[in-house]
């Protein structure tokens, strides 16, 4: 007996050794998938609707993406950015299997077109960087996976497109110090001669014909979704700076913003009397600039931040925005927009039929803000990106992070996004990410999938990003250079894909009741008003919203903006009979999802076909109709599935049992607050192991066995006990497990 206990004292000291195990996570198992996944339990194949297109293609009705057919369709998607669009074919094939197992059913190539180019000028791609996007778009569309394209973000021209372009030179010298110098990010929005480029760019890849398919890409109903330009806009601060770097279109804006001037006050003694004597100090004073009309020498502002301080400003003293901003905010709104329709009409008379986005960015507050969200309403679906956690930029490193949970907190973070929804538009979230090493990044897809795509209807979501074909030995994209901290490739994100998936595509979670309409009047921007209180705060690639309407609310229903011809007063809406405020406690319209943020915060799915528990129960006993589940460990999602696309829980014989928790890599350390990393480990990664109860009511359970990383059968039965069966994952070392019910 002595000797066994030695025994087990030596193998559990070498495992810790071997996987570099810390007090913390020495109970913790590595994650181990295997390639193998042609017996997956999980797989998602046969719920893809091969090969995509064969409804047509994709349009809208109001706020419902829908194609020609009227077969309606909401996309659950991953980005394939830079060099990766490009893939070799035998990696393509493996990329377009494994996002098909795991229920993906659109990609987004993303920012392609600069690392495509031809190499003297920048209007196409060379002719390899074509047979491989040729190849993997394909071997999506036979597995039934749309795309969508999102090629251009920060054009650089190259020293063939000279001849075409007012001041070449001036570009080519924009040092941003970021990846967007020597591009026409920002002045793109006004210059014809820049906006020529983009438009050339775009039409030659959509004449372009694909060999796999027959189709140009113009002709492909596969095609879902077109984006304009990503991460710019005319409001942007980019713009501002690019200007200071290129005179000759800072020029160009000026005149054409005189001319615009004289057609509005008809005079310059009129515009000096409206304008006023508060205006021209502003300019010296704010811009170093004695601005003279007649001179010509007044540059519009393009500065998000700038137009975000003084929104604030003036709501705090009761007025209205200023209307020298005002007037600038309201031109440039009209640069930006005539920009869309050149774009829009060219891209029409290719034949493309598909959906198209202006863009995915912010403006600042107030009238700068919906000035860019209208520009965006008029090309097409709504789309905007957001993250949350992280710290440390872009790639994994020491220091200091954000390890806050969004559960504790309704409203906050990736579903803050919402306040953008449109009532009569699709809305779409095509970048988002809870950021490594925030430890609770689990949550992320739950809420997205749950509150965002079911209870507000969001019609797309493409979390970011997919940069390697299976899942990756560590949490970040392994890179010496570039260690990026965006993968979704990860088992706190991909792994919950067969889960949620199901649950998006059987449409189990209601969309809710419209419970905020927040009406925006053009005519009243134009004025400097938005008819109610709302600011954005924007740290880099994180934005949240405090509005007049509490962030709650998108935890009881639909939240939306609504663009009137004429102006309507925004009232806070009464939730008390959703949400109480005291005990912290809401409940949804539809009474599927329940937000219980009285401590740490949790949520729980009430639906047919899905139901689970996600964030900290606090080892509650969570009752959800004929399924109770307790969960020992602090922190999880926690979620029961039909397997079968037209069964619920209560018919099916199959359930899938789903278990996530944290995730590290082995010797991964943090400060003892947890706000801080110290190491940043290595492979393997390491899942903390999920404890939980779950009880089956008024069901027979026959089975219980335990799935391996992938999902596939494993040799080990779980333990039952008449209705109850208790999910260890110590013991079993998995994530997965499937029921099988008389």
């Amino acid at each position: 007996m002595l000797k066994m206990f030695n025994i087990r004292i030596l193998c559990f000291l070498m495992t810790s050794i071997c996987f570099g195990q810390t007090s913390e996570t020495e109970n913790w198992f590595p994650f181990e998938p295997s390639s193998n996944l042609s017996n997956s339990r999980i797989e998602m194949n046969s719920w893809l609707d091969a090969p995509a297109g064969k409804h047509g293609f994709l349009n809208y009705e109001k706020e419902n993406l829908v194609f020609d057919d009227g077969t309606p369709i909401k996309f659950w998607g991953v980005n394939i950015a830079s060099k990766n669009v490009f893939t070799n074919s035998k990696n393509a094939e493996i990329w377009a299997k494994t996002l098909s197992t795991y229920g993906v059913n659109n990609v987004r190539f993303h920012k392609f077109s600069s690392v495509g180019m031809n190499d003297t000028i920048s209007t196409n791609l060379k002719p390899k960087k074509y047979q491989n996007l040729d190849f993997f778009s394909n071997q999506l569309k036979e597995r039934g996976i749309y795309y969508s394209w999102s090629p251009i973000y920060g054009h650089k021209p190259k020293q063939g497109d000279s001849i075409k372009m007012l001041a070449y030179h001036e570009i080519a010298s924009a040092n941003l110090n970021s990846h967007l110098s020597y591009s026409t990010i920002g002045l793109v929005n006004f210059a014809e001669d820049l906006q020529d480029l983009h438009i050339e760019l775009m039409v030659n890849m959509l004449n372009h014909k694909n060999p796999y398919t027959g189709l140009k890409y113009a002709n492909d109903p596969a095609l879902t979704i077109i984006e304009l330009q990503n991460e710019n806009d005319i409001f942007f601060s980019t713009t501002d700076k690019m200007l200071e770097k290129c005179p000759t279109y800072k020029e160009l804006l000026n005149k054409r913003f005189k001319k615009w001037l004289l057609v509005k006050y008809k005079s310059i003694s009129s515009f000096n009397k409206v304008w006023g004597e508060q205006a021209f100090r502003w300019g010296k004073n704010i811009r170093n600039v004695k601005w003279d009309l007649e001179k010509g020498n007044i540059t519009p502002v393009a500065s998000h931040g700038i137009y975000d301080y003084e929104f604030k400003k003036a709501t705090d003293n009761g007025k209205p925005l200023p209307v020298f901003l005002s007037d600038m905010a309201t031109f440039l709104y009209e640069q930006q927009a005539n920009f869309y329709k050149r774009f829009v009409k060219e891209i029409r008379n290719t034949g493309y039929k598909g959906v198209i986005v202006g863009s995915c960015w912010q403006a600042g507050s107030g009238v700068s803000h919906y000035y860019n969200l209208y520009s965006d309403y008029e090309v097409g679906i709504i789309d905007r990106h957001n993250y949350f956690g992280g710290g440390t930029g872009h790639t994994l490193k020491s220091g200091k992070f954000n390890n806050e949970a969004m559960v504790k907190t309704p409203g906050f973070g990736l579903l803050n996004t919402g306040f953008q929804q449109v009532i009569d538009r699709p809305f779409s979230i095509s970048e988002w990410m809870s950021i490594i090493p925030n430890e609770w990044n689990a949550e992320s897809s739950p809420i997205i999938a749950a509150y965002g795509m079911g209870l507000q209807g969001w019609d797309a979501s493409f979390s970011f990003s997919s940069q390697r074909s299976f899942f990756t030995p560590t949490l970040q994209i392994p890179s010496e250079i570039w260690p990026s901290v965006y993968n979704v490739m990860s088992p706190t994100q991909l792994s919950l894909y067969p889960a949620l998936a199901r649950m998006i595509y059987r449409n189990d979670v209601k969309e809710g009741k419209v419970v905020s309409t927040r009406y925006v009047t053009l005519s009243e921007l134009s004025k400097g008003n938005v008819g109610f209180n709302e600011v954005i705060k924007q740290n880099k690639d994180v934005k949240s919203f405090k509005s007049s309407v509490p962030n709650e609310a998108l935890a009881v229903g639909k939240v939306v903006v609504d663009f009137v011809d004429e102006f309507k007063t925004t009232k806070v809406p009464d939730l008390s009979k959703f949400w109480n405020s005291e005990k912290k406690y809401i409940k949804s319209t539809t009474g599927e999802l329940v937000w219980d943020y009285s401590k740490n915060g949790f949520f729980t799915i009430n639906t047919s076909g899905t139901k689970g528990a996600i964030g900290f129960t606090s080892n509650k006993k969570i009752k959800l109709s004929t399924i109770e589940i307790q969960t020992k460990t602090p922190f999880a999602v926690v979620l029961v599935s039909s397997l079968e696309k037209d069964e619920t829980i209560n018919t099916s014989k199959h359930i899938l049992i789903t278990t996530i928790a944290r995730a590290q890599n082995t010797g991964m350390e943090f400060n003892k607050e947890k706000t801080a990393l110290l190491k940043l480990g290595n492979a393997p990664i390491l899942l903390e192991p999920v404890d939980t109860k779950i009880t089956f009511k008024n069901r027979k359970i026959t089975n219980v066995i335990a799935l391996d990383h992938v999902g596939n059968r494993t040799k080990s039965n779980v333990d039952f006990k008449g209705e109850m069966v208790h999910f260890m994952g110590e013991k079993y070392r998995t994530m997965y497990y499937e029921v099988i019910l008389e």
